[in-house]
């Protein structure tokens, strides 16, 4: 009989859930890209992932799962888009409150610009490797496509990403963003060519 105060097993799955959410945030909102939307998709993915958790094998990648879930969930959402209510004057869009613009905050804005001119599927791959860290066989596995399919999204949004800052002149030496590091130093360092 297990007592009240005695700490759980460091690999229970419920435990381990809850270091996900940071990632799981970012690759959603590489997906939508809008926070509102990105945080909505994050709660319906781990709502589906604990109702499944019994099916999710301990000592395997558990971030891998998440994002397999989510990754379907956006899908599955945007199947549903033609119930949505657009905001086409930005009207809600306009009543958001904004930090103040900075040198770093509008360099992000033109990374954020030229990222999300990418196609869903080079955003998706190079959220996967160049952001997440994830391998190019595991990102294959969890869009269900080949590996040569995955180099190939990643190395195309690279050098696009590359092509699209550097005709805007866009500096990114004071950026502080992990995310927005890894995939332009990831595109520089190859040149915009997928290694």
């Amino acid at each position: 009989m297990v007592k009240n105060n005695e700490p759980k097993d460091p690999q229970d799955p419920r435990e381990e859930i809850v270091t996900h959410l940071g990632p799981m945030r970012a690759f959603a909102l590489s997906l939508t890209r809008n926070g509102a939307e990105a945080d909505d998709l994050v709660q319906e993915s781990l709502v589906k992932a604990w109702k499944n958790l019994d099916s999710f094998t301990p000592g395997t990648n558990m971030q891998a799962w998440l994002f397999t879930i989510l990754r379907n969930s956006f899908y599955s959402s945007r199947r549903k888009v033609a119930r949505e209510v657009s905001d086409p004057d930005g009207i809600a869009a306009g009543a958001l409150a904004e930090k103040p613009a900075h040198d770093g905050r509008l360099a992000m804005n033109d990374f954020m610009a030229a990222f999300q001119n990418l196609p869903v599927e080079q955003r998706e791959a190079l959220s996967l490797v160049g952001a997440s860290g994830f391998s190019y066989e595991e990102a294959a596995d969890m869009c269900g496509v080949a590996v040569g399919t995955i180099k190939s999204r990643v190395n195309r949004g690279r050098a696009r990403l590359v092509e699209l800052l550097q005709s805007e002149g866009v500096d990114f030496g004071d950026m502080t963003d992990r995310v927005t590091e890894a995939v332009v130093n990831a595109a520089g360092r190859s040149g915009g060519v997928a290694a």
